[in-house]
């Protein structure tokens, strides 16, 4: 019988029992939770809506932005809307092959488990997502609060270098993790199962719910509250030493599409923290064995909120950020644009 903590040969399969596996989940678990096998309405809900409508959503607004010229400009954000969408088609990849019910076996079998049939294909690049989503918002908050520091050090390579760096990071930190600690038993992929200890397992968890979420969270508060601020200064002090009509059309268009940025990227922010709460804390509590019984129930529709900012997302962008709505009405058959295109600049 395994013992506690031993884990499956790497790059292969271990031959168990079925009483063996209900050991070895239960003690490096605390759960009788099934292998990523099992499927139930939530399973079609996220294979339709997340995976289906997520890459539709993120496919269209990520031509949008290259129709509108915008993703040479928004850099980061165009990067965001391209990890969610890579995320969303190796989701649906994912799901489509646990369709197919495949025996899994040997050193392929242990691969298709790790990269497929656990999810680590579609979560890499979401981490990186979420990794992403918060240098969008410092790169925001440099602009605003601190505009000449921000025309001096945010440069094209510092750009650049944060965008690989989201990919090498979310793929790098969910590779190390699902390689140690997925297996295939019996055909079987059992996932984030086979944990050297648990407190190596309670470890990940706290530092997941900590990195992944309430850092996040607090840059989210912290650059928004510092943002307000001094855009409610700067229309105090231009109210005070300018009368009616002596702003300049530029001026005041510069002050529109910054702050329609601005909005939209809190939009995006206050969306990420209300869907992901749910799931980061059951996780957290699952990791740590507060919660001695995981449901699968209760596990997709955690998850299933989380998911649906990837799908929610987009729409953000194509309402609230103008020449991409411009391009998605002219797709629209008998629609025609109100206006003409305008370009968003905001460095």
């Amino acid at each position: 019988m395994m013992t506690d903590g031993q884990v499956p040969a790497f790059g292969g399969s271990t031959e168990l029992t079925t009483t063996d596996l209900t050991e070895v989940i239960q003690q490096t678990t605390g759960s009788s939770m099934t292998s990523s096998s099992s499927r139930g309405v939530g399973f079609y809900l996220q294979y339709a809506v997340i995976g289906v409508v997520g890459t539709a959503a993120n496919g269209l607004v990520l031509y949008a932005l290259i129709a509108s010229g915008q993703h040479k400009k928004h850099v980061l954000i165009f990067n965001q809307n391209v990890l969610d969408f890579v995320s969303c088609v190796f989701l649906v990849a994912t799901y489509s092959f646990r369709l197919c019910n495949v025996y899994l076996d040997g050193t392929l079998g242990y691969w298709l488990c790790v990269t497929l049939w656990g999810e680590g294909s579609s979560w890499g690049p979401y981490v990186g997502s979420l990794m992403n989503l918060a240098a969008v918002n410092i790169e925001r908050y440099l602009k605003v609060v601190h505009p000449s520091f921000a025309k001096k050090q945010l440069r094209t390579w510092t750009t650049y270098s944060t965008v690989a760096f989201t990919w090498i990071a979310g793929i790098s930190v969910v590779a190390g993790v699902t390689v140690s600690t997925s297996g295939v038993v019996n055909g079987v992929c059992y996932s984030y199962v086979f944990w050297r200890s648990q407190a190596a397992r309670t470890a990940y968890g706290v530092w997941q719910f900590v990195s992944l979420y309430a850092i996040i969270l607090l840059i989210f508060t912290f650059c928004y509250w510092r943002m307000l601020v001094v855009v409610r200064r700067q229309a105090s002090v231009m109210a005070a030493h300018t009368g009616p009509g002596s702003t300049s059309a530029a001026q005041t268009q510069t002050d529109r599409m910054q702050a329609s940025t601005i909005k939209t990227m809190m939009l995006v922010s206050v969306l990420f923290t209300v869907s992901w709460a749910p799931a980061s804390v059951y996780s957290l509590m699952w990791y740590t064995h507060s919660i001695m019984k995981v449901t699968e129930a209760g596990l997709y529709t955690a998850t299933f909120m989380g998911y649906l900012y990837i799908c929610t997302n987009p729409f953000i962008y194509a309402t609230k950020f103008d020449p991409v709505k411009d391009v998605l009405v002219r797709l629209v058959p008998c629609k025609k644009t109100s206006r003409p295109p305008e370009s968003i600049e905001t460095s």
